[in-house]
């Protein structure tokens, strides 16, 4: 039963103050339209970008019978035309030629339209969008080349959605198949003699009504012109007084619980999800019973149930809360990736789970179990009054790190906080629209008892996947033919698995030491605009940028540790990762805490060695940073945890092979051109022959050779950022007996590229890894010219205008396939561009000679260009690059590729703008027509074909087809060895003192 629905319906309709972070500096207005359209209005003058999204409360559950797919279908249309804008896809160029994105998305009960764009170009914009919602145009050519699209969809994401949906009742909506493909918008209905366009548009008339629509419009004028702006051009938006449509009951009867649900996934690993059907926490978002409980059970802390699961060695992660939640329903899960020793005892680890849950239940929700989130208590030795300040204490910690994470939050993109705005209209009182379910604000006890109390052997589902299930199933999911066994449990084979669990002791979290306490902001003296190089020695290297422009407490860290050894082989490659994922393992428990005060980290393989990252409030950082250097100079391998991270890693190279053709496309062409890459066959072949005597002997070879790069931003003083990396240094290099000692000069590595020859064109051929996948992919890739500002700002502009018409003709208009796009590549400093395409209906052979085609149309259209058009391509573009950063992780992230490059270039952008605000017409057209078009005097390219199962049989003949001055590239380690280089921007100046 749904509760307190009604009540919350109501709260969502009133008006009233909005709670915004308290150094949000934008103004907020609510505002009805006569048509009953709500809206809220975003003004912030600092934006580069304006935005819309529209929320409309009907998604695949109001699917009409014997049309799956069809709200899904629907939202695809919406896109290509309307009666006032009715030039096919004309929409999605304007946005795109004004430095915009633009998608949507469908859920069960909601679809999303959203977009953002360059400022200047945001009015014509927004009324192209609300022409979605007035008049749009349903052509009968469209539908059926749309329903292709759809149809292509990768499956993959879905599949075990899919299998938990269609073991549900057949009478709930949930059990639909919501994604929809050709046979259910096409050939059923037809066979019916339904018209799936006659459908569509009574479908759109049923529930596209202003009544169930929350719009978001962030904008740079005031409050009152973008209001001017919205009444005038969503007014015309029909209200037929539709309510929200409503799905009162329960996804699953009595038969759907207490079921054991074995099924065979498409990639490797074994996992294991026990779900409970419960209240939706979203009615009781200010009590936060999931996510209460979500953090008790998902805990991965010392005396934590997974820290148990690991120390056994039988789980690698684990998740629990909240899942497929709706306004009617919601599930509870708790989601364990096994090992392969963890799958042989399923019947222990879900015993440990329900000890846990009944130890809770038991207990009973109390203070002292809410304060467990956050610290121990001893109840024997605390005496009333003292726990009575312990909760309180805690309680106030509590609120700190929820309302600084509130407070103190990065700012996001437009369209990203639109979006999410919108959504949340329809659910939060107009109070709570910025803040959604983040701020926890009431304990209640009977709240978080009734949902735990639902979480018992009775009303449990559980879903075990593993690879070792093949042959062991006797059914078949229909719409993604996965294959599973259904097994009755009860209660007391449950019970059973509760007494055969080891007798391990879980206990309460400790007090968690890296709470942000304090919030204050430097006094900053030196207003650098860019990163300076702050210090500098033989062992190191410290850029250093203090936060001028976001003023909140938080910082940013990256550094990079250069080992020379660690990406000479293949064999390197493995022990250098499995270092690092054993490092980050033995730091989890530790470290878990971190991320629940509001501090991320991560550690991983670089090019050149290996890579740190620290993030978030600044007051504890240091603690965090120093407990990662203690485990790097004091690291040793257990052997119990390297063969379960050994098992880890397998698995992930093993899985590689279940990649998406076009993702394997884009590897081969990495392969290619990158010199010191390696397969992962090559990878899966070395790591399975190691041992943890290997690992010993490894990394103090490893760190014998370090430079250490970093850098330092945020709110953090110069003396603090020089501090840390002495910290650094004297871990790794003063002790008498040092860990790491100075690179040589000679062993300073780059990554360097292939130059590919000029007037040829190169070719890989290669099988899809996975035989079951049909589709096909190209990777066609054109090379152009090595790191220099006005060649950079060329090559972005002929992106910028082919962008749509490559998406347009080889998608909308040929249908080639849903994966379709245009991209610009910068392998180390070198680039180009990459047309990728993925394909179901065609092979890889055919698809690159409508690429072929297609450049010979973009050649007309370059030549053909008007003076106004190219001037609004270059505004746009001069828009886009001028956009500033909106929070530290962005702008840290842009000067931190530049000092990993080796370039250095931190006005780039300035630069690039000012070669922009030069160039003429006739200067792009002789770039394209030097570097791009097909018979280019200095053209430089290279097709990667990936071959599925469906054309497998065209590759043979394709290979055929090459002939001089086309090459084929038959062994790639081979031809990167045969090929000339480019040479480093990165050089020694690394090194130079």
């Amino acid at each position: 039963m749904v509760v307190g629905t009604e009540k919350l319906e109501s709260a969502a309709d009133q008006g009233g103050e909005i709670l915004k972070p308290r150094t949000d500096k934008r103004e907020y207005r609510r505002i009805v339209l006569k048509n009953s359209l709500e809206v809220l209005l975003i003004s912030d003058p600092e934006t580069d970008k304006c935005s819309a999204s529209m929320n409309v409360s009907v998604g695949s559950f109001s699917d009409p019978e014997g049309l799956d797919g069809l709200a899904h279908f629907l939202e695809h249309m919406l896109f290509y035309a309307s009666e006032k804008y009715p030039e096919e896809d004309s929409y999605s160029k304007y946005i795109t030629e004004h430095g915009g994105r633009t998608n949507a998305s469908t859920s069960r009960e909601n679809t999303n339209y959203h977009f953002d764009i360059n400022t200047d170009s945001f009015d014509e914009a927004l009324d192209r969008f609300a022409q979605f919602f007035i008049k749009p145009l349903m052509s009968a050519d469209a539908i059926m080349r749309e329903i292709n699209a759809v149809d292509s969809v990768s499956c993959l994401p879905f599949m075990f959605t899919q299998l938990k949906k269609h073991l549900s009742r057949k009478d709930y909506p949930y059990h639909k198949f919501s994604t929809g493909n050709m046979d259910t918008l096409h050939v059923r209905p037809e066979a019916k003699g339904i018209d799936t366009r006659s459908e569509l548009i009574k479908f759109y008339d049923k529930h596209y009504s202003a009544s169930i629509m929350h719009l978001v419009v962030y904008g740079k004028e005031s409050l009152d012109k973008t209001q001017d702006l919205v009444e005038e051009m969503f007014q015309e938006i029909r209200n037929t007084n539709k309510s929200i449509p409503k799905f009162p009951g329960q996804p699953c009867t009595p038969d759907h619980l207490q079921v054991l649900v074995k099924a065979v996934p498409i990639t490797q690993g074994h996992k294991l999800t026990v779900s409970w059907p419960v209240i939706p926490s979203i009615h009781h978002y200010e009590e936060a019973p999931c996510m209460y409980l979500g953090h008790l059970i998902g805990h991965e802390g010392e005396g934590s149930l997974f820290h148990a699961l690991k120390t056994l060695g039988w789980a690698t992660r684990l998740y629990a809360g909240e899942a497929d939640l709706t306004m009617w329903y919601s599930f509870f899960n708790v989601s364990v990736d096994l090992t392969d020793a963890g799958h042989e005892h399923m019947q222990e680890i879900l015993g440990l789970l329900f000890r846990q849950i009944k130890h809770l239940q038991e207990s009973g929700v109390s203070q002292w179990i809410f304060d467990e989130v956050f610290g121990i208590i001893n109840l024997d030795s605390v005496s009333l009054k003292s726990l009575i300040h312990f909760y309180i204490l805690l309680l106030l910690k509590l609120s700190a790190i929820c309302e600084a994470k509130f407070h103190y939050q990065a700012k996001r993109d437009p369209v990203s906080y639109a979006k999410a705005i919108s959504r949340n209209m329809k659910i939060y009182p107009t109070k709570h629209w910025l803040v959604g379910s983040s701020l926890p604000s009431r304990f209640n006890p009977d709240i978080v008892h009734k949902v735990l109390n639902e979480l018992t052997p009775s009303n449990v589902r559980i879903f075990w996947r593993s690879k070792k299930f093949e042959g062991q199933t006797d059914k078949i999911e229909p719409w993604y033919n996965t294959a599973y066994s259904f097994e009755n449990i009860n209660e007391f084979t449950i019970q059973e698995w509760v007494k055969s669990a080891p007798d391990v002791k879980l206990h309460q979290q400790v007090p968690n030491v890296f709470i942000p306490t304090d919030f204050s902001l430097k006094d900053v003296k030196d207003k650098n605009i860019f990163p300076v190089l702050l210090r500098k020695t033989s062992f190191s290297r410290l850029w250093y940028k203090p936060d001028t422009k976001f003023f909140i407490p938080k910082a940013y860290v990256k550094i990079d540790f250069n080992c020379p050894l660690a990406n000479t082989s293949p064999d390197a490659v493995v022990l250098s990762n499995t270092f690092v994922w054993l490092l980050v393992d033995y730091l989890n428990e530790y470290a878990y805490y971190a991320r629940a005060a509001g501090l991320n980290y991560g550690l991983s393989l670089s090019g050149n060695g290996f890579e740190l990252y620290l993030g978030g409030f600044n007051h504890k950082l240091r603690i965090l940073l120093e407990a990662f250097m203690q485990k790097i100079a004091k690291f040793e391998v257990k052997h119990d945890r390297f063969y379960v991270i050994k098992e880890t890693i397998t698995k992930a190279y093993e899985n590689i092979k279940f990649q998406q053709p076009y993702e394997q496309a884009m590897s081969y062409c990495s392969m290619v051109l990158q010199v010191r890459t390696w397969p992962w066959t090559e990878k899966l072949d070395a790591l399975t022959h190691l041992e943890p005597e290997d690992l010993v002997n490894f990394v103090p070879m490893l760190l014998s050779r370090t430079f250490v790069e970093c850098y330092i931003a945020g709110n953090v003083e110069k003396n603090e950022a020089e501090s840390m990396v002495k910290h650094i240094e004297d871990v790794l290099f003063n002790d008498p007996k040092p860990i790491s000692r100075p690179i040589f000069q000679s062993q300073s590595t780059t990554n360097r590229v292939v130059t590919l020859g000029t007037e040829m064109k190169y070719f890989y051929h290669q099988e899809g890894s996975n035989p079951s996948d049909e589709n096909s992919a190209l990777v066609h890739y054109i090379q152009v010219h090595q790191d220099e500002f006005a060649m950079n700002s060329k090559l972005q502009l002929f992106r910028l205008i082919a962008k749509q018409a490559t998406f347009h003709q080889l998608r909308t208009v040929e249908q080639l396939g849903y994966i379709t796009s245009l991209s610009q590549s910068n392998h180390t400093g070198i680039y180009g561009v990459q047309f990728i395409i993925q394909s179901s209906v065609k092979g890889p052979g055919h698809i690159d000679s409508r690429v072929e085609s297609l450049l010979k149309d973009l050649e007309s259209k370059l030549h053909k260009i008007g003076d106004e058009e190219f001037k609004s391509n270059v505004t746009a573009l001069i828009d886009m690059k001028l956009e500033k950063h909106k929070n530290l992780n962005e702008e840290s992230l842009f000067y931190w590729r530049e000092i990993k490059n080796g370039t250095f270039k931190f006005n780039r952008i300035e630069e690039e703008v000012a070669a922009l605000r030069e160039l003429k017409k006739e200067e792009l057209i002789d770039f394209f027509d030097e570097y791009i078009k097909v018979d280019a005097p200095k053209k430089k390219s290279l097709s990667i074909c990936v071959y599925g199962s469906q054309h497998l049989k065209e590759m043979m003949s394709d290979k055929d087809k090459v002939a001089s001055p086309f090459i084929e590239i038959e062994d790639i380690v081979g031809f990167r060895k045969s090929q000339p280089l480019y040479g480093s921007l990165k050089g020694w100046s690394q090194m130079k003192l």
